[in-house]
This record gives structure tokens, sequence and C-alpha cells, in this order.
């Protein structure tokens, strides 16, 4: 017997898989495999643009940026999504937008805690995240590993490989993850030991290493090695300049009230928990490469008992996806962004990108500027790319690959991907040919930038 309509109940169910592989194959009308390759070299100003970005950034910290962008071509390339952005919004996309990373470079995927305690693998970095075109985080992620593998002197038969077999993973598990629901992708997620499954022996002990690094960066650890006990029973950061550093009376007086704000933004069990914890110190910490100099800081509580918690409070900027790359973001998204500031922005897509979130995940919005809140070494690690011997390599980048697949398939639009990627053939091509092409750019501007009278803050 037919279930009979409810009066005032209309259905809605979004479109077929079917209509959205159509959409994704119409959307190579707009831009075809040679757009996707090419790379824009006019109307480029990449000093310009780090210079722009360091002006709203600590002085002081400046020159460090600068440092740590200068030691090679790829620490250099970690520090530069705004000028990929720029150059990115200079030629053809597939239109086809997806919430993105931002920055999804090799480093920036690696190890943490899940709130069950257990290690997993995934995206690690938020700070651009935003809604872009899917190719983009897939085009940063090739580049990051054409560029370390010649900054490490690899075979470029090794370099090319590894960058098409991660094309061909990412590929691969975005179909296997489409082949199932959307509750079942939401809650899909790596362990950690799924990835030493099937390896040589020699790509299983690299990662297992990692793993145990990781698994002894924990925030207990962090307390014994960045505060000491003062007189008076209670512990306190210490200081080690640039990296840590004290805060004056203005702005631990502002971070304070900050951080109340804080509690009302967590889940409701976080702001529960914080309240076992009084605040005990706060200060300043340099971080990254991209990031240096951009206001982060560490906030140590302490409850009755001599427990410790440190959290770290990060500026979120906008993303250069938005601001150098020009996509217009969803009504959805940019409410958040005008209502609750940059570090929402944040604090969102990292809980949809993410199979498994922080769970002290949270976010502070001030008039100037905003900033998220995150657990300081819980367990967080990452895998050092000149550290890999070529097999690990190569198996290291499949990984990263399957993750961002993962990641962007959470969003509606994920099956026009396929639509348009087809077999694939063409697509892996026209990606490759292009990260070929821009780590020449990026070369170009590593040059550029360490030339001593050209070096932003020199």
């Amino acid at each position: 017997m037919r279930t009979p309509e409810r009066p005032g109940l209309q259905h809605t169910a979004s479109s077929s898989f079917d209509d959205r592989i159509k959409r994704g194959r119409a959307a190579r009308d707009r831009a075809d495999w040679a757009g996707i390759a090419q790379v824009s070299t006019s109307h480029r100003d990449p000093m310009g643009i780090l210079t722009q970005q360091n002006a709203n950034r600590v002085q002081s910290l400046v020159p460090l940026r600068t440092e740590r962008m200068s030691v090679s071509p790829f620490t250099f390339y970690r520090g530069t999504a705004a000028l990929m952005a720029a150059d990115l919004a200079r030629t053809a996309d597939s239109g086809i937008l997806v919430a993105s990373c931002g920055d999804a470079h090799v480093s920036n995927f690696g190890f943490y805690a899940s709130p069950q305690r257990s290690l997993v693998f995934d995206l690690n970095d938020f700070d651009e995240a935003a809604w872009a075109p899917w190719e983009w985080d897939l085009k940063r992620l090739v580049a990051s590993i054409i560029i370390a593998g010649q900054a490490t002197s690899r075979d470029k038969g090794v370099v090319r490989k590894t960058a098409g077999e991660t094309i061909t993973a990412y590929l691969d598990a975005l179909r296997g993850a489409l082949a199932t629901s959307p509750t079942e992708r939401y809650f899909a997620h790596f362990d950690a030991e799924q990835h030493t499954q099937g390896l040589d022996k020699g790509s299983r002990e690299v990662l297992k290493d990692a793993i145990g690094d990781a698994e002894r960066r924990t925030g207990d650890r962090a307390v014994r090695k960045l505060t000491s006990e003062g007189e008076d029973g209670h512990r306190r950061f210490l200081t080690r300049p640039p990296v840590l550093t004290p805060i004056d009376r203005a702005t631990a007086s502002q971070l304070t009230d900050d951080l109340k704000q804080y509690r009302d933004s967590a889940s409701e069990d976080i702001h529960l928990l914080m309240e076992h914890y009084g605040l005990a110190d706060i200060a300043q910490r340099v971080v990254g490469v991209g990031s240096v100099g951009t206001r982060c800081y560490l906030a140590l509580f302490e409850d009755g008992d001599g427990h410790h918690l440190i959290l770290q409070v990060k500026e979120a900027m906008q993303s250069v996806v938005q601001q150098y790359g020009g996509i217009a973001q969803p009504d959805s998204l940019q409410e958040i962004i005008t209502t609750r500031g940059e570090g929402a922005r944040v604090v969102g897509l990292q809980r949809v990108l993410q199979g498994l979130s922080d769970p002290f995940l949270g976010y502070i919005d001030r008039e100037e500027r905003g900033y998220y809140v995150r657990q300081f070494h819980d367990m967080k690690g990452s895998i050092e790319m000149d550290t890999l011997k070529d097999k690990p390599f190569r198996r290291y980048g499949v990984a990263c690959g399957r993750v961002l697949a993962r990641a962007h398939s959470q969003s509606p639009t994920a099956a026009e991907i396929l639509g348009f990627a087809g077999r694939g053939g063409k697509l892996t091509e026209a990606i490759m040919s292009w990260a070929v092409d821009y780590a020449k750019t990026s070369r170009a501007d590593f040059d550029l930038f360490t030339a001593p009278a050209q070096q932003p803050g020199a």
C-alpha cells in the first residue's frame, strides 16, 4: 500500500549522482585541459604580495619569517599560499567549488590524537580554508611533491612518478568515497596504523618512527618542556626568544577576556571541562613557516591539584583563497565570517574537512581581528620529506592524495569532480604539466626572494 503524502511536507531530495556527473562533464566546456595546465606568468608581483602580507604581522617577527622561508625552495613554497592563489586566479578553473584546505602542501598533512585518544592521519592546517575550485588543493599538493623532491635532489623519474601516483590515488579514493552514502563518508577517517598495512619494510619503519614521535608529543610533555614551577608553586612559561616570549600587561588582560569568549564558543562538554581550570599564564609563541608574524599565544591552565592544560590561540586572517584568489564565498560561510569572525571560519571548515577534529576547537572574535583556539601538542606530528627514502616518499604522497579526496568528498559538488575528470588520464597530464611549470615559477620567486636587496623585511 502506498503511503499517503503528509499535508505540508514537500520532498526536497538533492540531485542524483548521475546528474552531478553530467554537470561535471559540462564544466569541461568552460575549462579545457590546456586551461587547467596553464601557468600564468604575466602581471605578477610576488614580492609585493609578500610585503603586503607582512604589513599586517608583528613587525619584530618579519625577519624571522624571511629567515625560515629562505632555507630552501620548499620552505619558501610553504609560506607562499597567497602567491599561488593569486596565480591560480589568473587562469582557467573547473568552476566546481568544494570546501577546501586552501594550503594543501605535503607538510600540512600529519598525525594528531582523536577524541578517543587514537592517532589519526589527516589534514592538519586550516588557516586558509575556504570554498575554492577543487583542483586548487590538488595542484598545491602535487606542486609541493615536485618542489620537495627537487629540494632533496631526488631522481626526476621518482618525483614525477610520485606526483602522478598522488593524482591517481586522489581520484581512486574519491570514486570509492562517492560509492558510499554521505553519512558513511562523514564518519570515514584514517587511523595512523592503517597506513602501515601493505607497505614495504622501509616505508613501514619510517611511518612507525613518525607515529612514535607523535605519540610522545603530549600536552603533559609540553608543560614539562615549556614551563617551570615558581616559588609560589605555580607554573609559568619559560622565556625562549624569539620562539617563546612574555606578553605585556595590556595584551594579557585582553586575552584573559578573550578566553572567556572562547569558552562560550566551545561545545558544552568542553565548556564544562574548562570550569575545572583557572588561567595561570600566557606567552607569545612563534609557529610554522608561513604563519610566522601572525599573532599566536599559548595559554596555560591549572587546576587546584597541579594538573595542567595548554591551549594555542592563533590569529585567523582572511583566507588567501578569498583575498588573493578572488573566490566569492557562499552566503552561509560569509555570514559566519561577518558575524563571528575569521576564527569561526577556520573552526567550521576544519570540522568539515577532518575525519575527526580536536574537541577543544573554538574561536574568539574581536572587532579588529579573530582567533581560533585548539589544543597544543596533542600528539601532533608530521613526516619531514627530506628524511624519506624514495619508496616512503612515494607512499606518503599517495596517502596525502587519499586524505585530500576524503576531505573533498564531504562537499555536495564532489561527484562533479569525477564527471570533470573522466577516466583521469588527461586530467593527470594537465595537472602534472602545471605542477612542473609552477615549480619553476616558484623557484624563480625563491631566487628573487633570497636576493638580499629584495627580501621583504630585510
